[in-house]
């Protein structure tokens, strides 16, 4: 029975393992088991494309220098939605503005302003020729360069200053009118022009 006894306490230390009674090594953590490691790339925030802002429009620009109703009101017109066509060769960088009144007889009157961004109004008028022939009208204070041209019985009068060109165009019955009518309107038309910086 000694003998027993011997051979089970020798067996009891020769197992392997921690010592349940040992607490330096019971709590101690397990062997790590063969379980896949994931490791996560660090996510960087998506980056925004740099908005750019949309290029303002220079027509903005011709706006003030228009003529309204109130401007052409003594010539007893009446708001139109049909442009006449002027001789203003405006490019591909040019913003414009254009109104168009129409006579009780059916003459038509239309105001264009264009705005140069990349070169001097009065560099645009200088190279532009309309068709018919000079004509001449009032000298007007203020502007850079003026040229007025009647075709038949349509006038056209261009005024120029800093990026801005002024268009007149009066279609009416006879040559004589329409030149009169350009006329009447140019003080009103330059005051326009030359309140703008």
């Amino acid at each position: 029975m000694v003998a027993l006894a011997a051979v089970a306490l020798v067996g009891l230390t020769a197992c392997e393992g921690p010592d349940p009674n040992n607490l330096e090594t019971y709590y101690d953590d397990p062997a790590p088991t063969s379980a896949p490691v994931t490791t996560e790339a660090p996510v960087s925030p998506a980056k925004a494309e740099p908005v750019t802002p949309p290029e303002p429009d220079p027509g903005l620009l011709a706006e003030p220098a228009l003529l309204s109703d109130a401007d052409v009101a003594e010539e007893g017109v009446q708001p139109a939605s049909n442009e006449v066509a002027g001789c203003l060769a405006d490019g591909p960088s040019a913003g414009s503005r254009t109104v168009t009144w129409r006579y009780p007889s059916g003459s038509a009157l239309s105001h264009r302003v264009v705005v140069f961004p990349d070169r001097s109004a009065a560099q645009a008028v200088a190279e532009n020729e309309c068709a018919g022939k000079t004509v001449s009208v009032p000298v007007q204070p203020g502007v850079e360069r003026q040229q007025a041209w009647s075709d038949g019985k349509t006038c056209t009068v261009l005024l120029a200053k800093g990026t801005l060109v002024s268009e007149l165009t009066v279609s009416a019955s006879t040559e004589t009118r329409a030149v009169d009518a350009a006329k009447r309107l140019l003080p009103a038309m330059t005051a326009k022009l030359t309140a703008q910086p």
